[in-house]
């Protein structure tokens, strides 16, 4: 993960992006940080791992906050098991990047940065 984020503070500064990095295996933290970045933030690009299939709670705050969302994961999901197939938060996401690994986060901060930038057209 250090790489990872080192990859993307780069990225970001390339593009004069501000970024905010966190991981918790805790829902509840991931809710809270969603919730008091709600002023902060013009976009969540976010890897909710195993709740990706579970997390009620992750999508309602992303849905709250009124966000571009980018789903991202490191494997291609449609490879592994059935039950990884459902995603609670794709539906609100405007994109999902998933099975490239490390470069999934790179493309997703990419692909925010031109989501963000139509935006303001």
């Amino acid at each position: 993960m250090d790489d990872i984020n080192a990859r993307l503070t780069v990225l970001a500064e390339e593009n004069s992006v501000n970024l905010k990095i966190m991981q918790s295996n805790h829902e509840g933290e991931i809710v809270s940080f969603i919730g008091d970045n709600i002023d902060w933030a013009d976009g969540v690009i976010i890897n909710p791992a195993a709740y990706t299939h579970t997390s009620v709670a992750i999508r309602d705050a992303l849905s709250a906050v009124n966000l571009p969302v980018i789903e991202v994961h490191l494997s291609n999901v449609y490879q592994r098991e059935s039950f990884r197939h459902f995603s609670y938060i794709s539906p609100i996401a405007v994109g999902v990047i998933s099975g490239f690994g490390a470069l999934s986060y790179e493309l997703a901060l990419r692909a925010m940065i031109e989501v963000l930038k139509s935006k303001n057209l």
